[in-house]
């Protein structure tokens, strides 16, 4: 798409009311107060989260993919294996390497066949290997993981969330869409136009490809075309579903719901970013579902006065827990 095509772009014009969304929720790995994983507790969540209509998403950055163990990565397969019974979910294949390192394509694929093996779909988590690649070499390095995969998902990370992370030009994400087996990317630059600009692309090159949004800040963006992989939706992955079916059904309800969940995540979400999974661990304790707000050892948290904002927004939400 060149230049004048992507500034002539009217985002008003690209609404689509009444379109099914497609909604996939990065779950929270929660903590037990000792530090330990809480297996139960992850179980519990990924069954709520398919029961609502949503698809499980394992091992993401909402899971600490990138600080939690390989045998904890491994486990965290095999019980959402288990608690869905078959079900479809998607988990992250993430590779850790370092500044400087050449792709590892070898753990790729040890990645992406242990995920298939359990009977999931992958995501493919950037890699400073992966991403400080040229454009076309970043593309014959996604070629070479669909060569080992049924289907597999991309995903572009802003340094925001992650320093390994990259948002490629679009002509690199133009070279993406020719990628047969890549049947969609989630986007997590956290830019409205960024994404419009994959939208069109998307629509005129590759009308069947997905585009998952990752902004939580902007979780409207379902009403232009994208699809989504969040993690607010984690937070509340029974809300969600409901504002989706809202959407489909023309119910202007959907603008409301809407509204309260994006001031959940602009609350959340507020630097430092990655501590939003302490914030989805203090609103999902406040609705009962986990028995602490506990994360990982290594990750950013909130403060204990965000619990009366959150204990706010639940209320208006309507899922309060009665104590």
């Amino acid at each position: 798409m060149n230049l004048e095509a992507r500034t002539a772009m009217r985002p008003e014009a690209m609404i689509r009311p009444n379109r099914r969304i497609r909604g996939i929720s990065a779950i929270l790995l929660p903590f037990k107060e000792n530090h330990e994983i809480d297996w139960p507790g992850l179980a519990n969540h990924v069954r709520r989260t398919a029961e609502a209509g949503l698809t499980p998403a394992v091992n993401m950055d909402t899971g600490f993919a990138n600080l939690i163990s390989e045998e904890e990565r491994q486990k965290a397969l095999r019980a959402t294996r288990c608690a869905l019974a078959g079900g479809e979910f998607v988990a992250g294949a993430f590779v850790a390497d370092n500044p400087g390192d050449r792709f590892n394509a070898e753990a790729y694929f040890r990645q992406v066949e242990s995920i298939q093996n359990q009977g999931g779909t992958p995501i493919v988590f950037q890699s400073y290997g992966l991403t400080e690649q040229s454009g076309e070499d970043i593309i014959r390095s996604y070629e070479r993981i669909g060569e080992k995969t049924e289907s597999f998902i991309a995903f572009e990370l802003g340094t925001m969330f992650a320093d390994f992370g990259a948002i490629y030009d679009l002509e690199t994400y133009g070279g993406l869409l020719g990628v047969g087996k890549c049947s969609g990317a989630k986007h997590s630059s956290l830019s409205r136009q960024l994404e419009w600009e994959r939208i069109a692309l998307r629509d005129a090159v590759r009308p069947d490809f997905k585009v998952y949004t990752g902004n939580d800040l902007a979780i409207d963006m379902v009403m232009y075309g994208s699809d989504y992989l969040l993690g607010l939706s984690t937070f509340a992955p029974d809300l969600f579903a409901k504002r989706d079916a809202m959407w489909l059904a023309g119910d202007a309800g959907f603008f409301e719901l809407n509204d309260l969940l994006q001031y959940l995540g602009f609350l959340a979400f507020r630097p430092p970013v990655p501590a939003y999974k302490h914030s989805a661990a203090q609103f999902l304790k406040l609705r009962g579902w986990i028995d602490s707000d506990r994360t990982h050892a290594d990750s950013p948290e909130r403060p204990s006065s965000d619990v009366a904002i959150l204990r706010d927004i639940a209320a208006r939400l309507g899922v309060l827990k009665e104590r």
